[in-house]
C-alpha cells in the first residue's frame, strides 16, 4: 500500500508538472502558427485583390513591347546604313595571306 502511495506521489509531482509544460509548449507553438497563418491569409486576400488589373497591364505591355520592336528595327536600319560593310572572315583570311 505504501508503494501505491509512493507511485502516485510520483506521478502527481513529476509526471503531471512535466506533461502539462509539454503540453504548454506546443498549445504556444500553435497558438504561433495560427496567427501565421491568418496573416498569411489576410496579406494573400489582399494580394488577390491586387492580381484583377493583371489581363490589361499584359495587353498594354505586349502593345509597348511591339512598338518598341518597331523603333528598334528602324534604328538598327538606319545604323546599318551609315556603318561601312564588314569584312566577311573569308576576306580578312585572305589579305592576311597576302600581307605575309
Amino acid at each position: 500500500m505504501v508503494l501505491w502511495w509512493i507511485g502516485n506521489a510520483v506521478l502527481l509531482f513529476v509526471v503531471l508538472p512535466v506533461v502539462i509544460g509539454l503540453l504548454n509548449r506546443v498549445l504556444s507553438a500553435v497558438e504561433r502558427i495560427r496567427a501565421a497563418t491568418d496573416d498569411i491569409l489576410t496579406h494573400g486576400v489582399e494580394l488577390a485583390g491586387e492580381l484583377d488589373d493583371t489581363p490589361e497591364l499584359l495587353a498594354r505591355t505586349d502593345e509597348t513591347v511591339r512598338q518598341v520592336a518597331v523603333g528598334a528595327t528602324r534604328y538598327a536600319g538606319s545604323v546599318a546604313t551609315l556603318l561601312p560593310p564588314r569584312a566577311s572572315e573569308a576576306d580578312r583570311a585572305s589579305t592576311r595571306q597576302v600581307e605575309v
